[in-house]
């Protein structure tokens, strides 16, 4: 297995059983994934996944803003500018590491206590327990970078209520707990005052043989009441916008709205990649009727493509690398992005997801 420092393991005593416990710990840089910490995290959860004496697994972050805001784009953008052969690698191990989690035996429990973004809902989402303080900030930015909502979010994001995903994985949307929590994105809200009462909790109680049962019980000791936000008052129009047959229909239909959340909608979009607003509407499109693994291997051939073309590489540099926010997106307008373009994105590839 890999050493590295970026992610710390360690096993939490408990009654009938321990604890495996997960710690992202790159602060400094909003805990951003490397390929060293995916390739990590994936063995240790087989091991503890086989381990008798793990009872569950959390997984959470050290002490700072962010839970993970999101893969370590810096090096992409490096990598990808000289189409290294380890960035494909990178997304098949990271995309592998995502179908893991989903299909975790033991409960697996993440802490998302800040920032969490891209790569960091990619390692959380897909677990059994989703557990969300006040000082979340959720967002899958992707259509920004000139990328897509990836990591599971072309099968976790058609399946919210309405059409609130596409909503989230269009404009790239930044929500809180208690939108978290309505639309099914986390399982609990809790204070960020009560983590250790809740890893004690979760250590000294034994479980029944309903291990993800047992959790829940205990976690809804610690749970918090919502509240009613302005994005769950534009739930309806946003689901009835969202509701468009294309980008375009989505847009006009955004842009009529006198509510100030559609508003905010259209202008994001606006500014978004053109391919990358009609590869992702396709994508959550066929993801809503394919199972998990389906939608990965899909994302797998998305991302490959994205890799060869120009408006990731640009997307990282206008936002991230120069931060001058005026990416020039080739094609520019929505219209220039034709059928025959977008589905080449989907085409199977020589060597598909592992």
């Amino acid at each position: 297995m890999i050493e590295t420092t970026d992610v710390l393991f360690e096993e939490m005593p408990g009654q009938g059983g321990d604890l495996g416990m997960i710690t992202l710990n790159k602060p400094a840089v909003l805990n951003a994934l490397n390929h060293d910490m995916i390739v990590a995290i994936h063995p240790k959860l087989n091991e503890w996944a086989e381990a008798k004496h793990i009872k569950a697994v959390v997984i959470r972050a050290a002490e700072g803003r962010a839970f993970c805001a999101g893969g370590d784009i810096r090096l992409t953008y490096e990598r990808a500018k000289q189409q290294h052969p380890l960035m494909t690698e990178f997304f098949s191990d990271e995309y592998q590491l995502n179908r893991c989690i989903y299909h975790y035996p033991k409960p697996y429990i993440a802490l998302l206590d800040g920032i969490t973004m891209g790569g960091g809902v990619g390692v959380s989402i897909h677990g059994s327990h989703r557990v969300v303080t006040d000082r979340i900030l959720f967002a899958m930015p992707e259509t920004g970078i000139g990328l897509f909502p990836d990591v599971g979010g072309t099968y976790f994001l058609p399946r919210l209520p309405g059409m609130m995903g596409y909503y989230l994985g269009l404009t790239g949307a930044r929500i809180k707990a208690d939108d978290c929590l309505a639309l099914g994105l986390a399982t609990q809200k809790v204070s960020h005052e009560s983590i250790t009462a809740i890893l004690s909790a979760l250590a000294e109680t034994k479980y029944d043989i309903d291990a993800k049962a047992s959790v829940t019980k205990i976690l809804a000791q610690f749970q918090q009441a919502s509240m009613h936000t302005p994005v769950q008052e534009a739930q309806n129009e946003l689901s009835a916008c969202f509701s468009g047959s294309s980008v375009e229909a989505i847009m006009e239909l955004l842009s009529s709205s006198t509510n100030p959340v559609c508003k905010e909608a259209y202008t994001a979009m606006q500014k978004k990649s053109p391919t990358s607003l009609k590869v992702t509407l396709q994508a959550l499109n066929q993801g809503k009727n394919m199972d998990f693994d389906a939608c990965m291997q899909q994302e797998f051939r998305l991302v490959s493509r994205f890799l060869l073309g120009h408006d990731f590489i640009e997307g990282i540099r206008a936002v991230i690398i120069d931060k001058d926010q005026t990416p020039v997106w080739k094609p520019a307008s929505l219209s220039q992005v034709d059928k025959s373009s977008v589905e080449k994105y989907f085409a199977p590839l020589s060597q598909e997801l592992a």
